[in-house]
């Protein structure tokens, strides 16, 4: 059995287009919804696929109206095959329900494999670039060394908080905390006596 799935990303646009080329195509259901392809919960695409069995196709317009990533659209493919059922795109030539289809889907897919590595690879070479020239990644320290030798010796007085260091300091307690795991620990013992 044919399957169609048709969706758009907002209330205003129109499943038109989509429903008449689905319709003929030969899909004898048609699973219409409007909602982002961001969107993790979609109920009509849930819906259409509870309701495939082996040996279904389920036709899209576009392959991005099922999937928003590449992983996702793998990992769906991936499940169709696990239950024997196809997918077609009308516009992108994927018939999965075919030996050529299926290739071609694989193409994609190692490909996009492909680029994640490439793009991996590329963020490696830059950071180990700049390491080599100094930098360090990550967010700059909220302490300086002249802040943490204050906090410590305005920690050694049993008088003053870590709540009022950290203030003093203008920032949180967790913060300090990270800065000075030591104070954690003080405090905690002097909360125990």
């Amino acid at each position: 059995m044919k399957i169609g799935y048709a969706r758009v990303s907002t209330q205003d646009q129109d499943l038109a287009l989509q429903i008449d080329a689905l319709t003929k195509e030969g899909c004898e259901k048609i699973f219409q919804e409007k909602a982002s392809g961001a969107q993790r919960d979609r109920p009509e695409l849930k819906a259409a696929l509870s309701y495939m069995r082996e040996g279904d196709i389920l036709i899209v317009w576009k392959l991005d109206r099922l999937a928003r990533s590449m992983k996702q659209l793998i990992e769906t493919v991936e499940d169709f095959e696990r239950r024997g059922i196809g997918l077609k795109s009308l516009q992108d030539p994927v018939d999965t329900s075919s030996a050529s289809g299926k290739l071609v889907f694989h193409i994609f897919a190692a490909l996009a494999e492909f680029e994640r590595g490439v793009i991996r690879d590329r963020t490696n070479a830059g950071l180990k670039s700049a390491r080599e020239r100094g930098r360090i990644g990550g967010r700059p320290r909220l302490l300086s060394n002249r802040d943490l030798q204050v906090a410590k010796a305005l920690l050694k007085d049993p008088a003053i908080t870590v709540a009022e260091v950290a203030k003093r300091l203008g920032v949180s307690i967790s913060t300090l905390y990270n800065h000075l795991p030591a104070a954690r620990a003080e405090s905690l013992e002097e909360a125990a006596s």
